[in-house]
């Protein structure tokens, strides 16, 4: 398996979120990511709109 190719800003972004070391997130399943991005641009765009 091919680790995943993600922007340097965007992989810091998310293991900061998911709480894992960006070493562990470029491995991480790809289905498991899409999800947790998706739960992160979730709760982005709620802040958003409450602002």
């Amino acid at each position: 398996m091919r680790p995943l190719q993600l922007s340097p800003e965007s992989a810091v972004k998310l293991a900061a979120h998911l709480k894992v070391p960006v070493e562990h997130l470029v491995h991480m399943p790809q289905h498991i990511l899409l999800a947790e991005l998706t739960k992160l641009a979730q709760k982005e765009d709620t802040k958003e709109e409450e602002a």
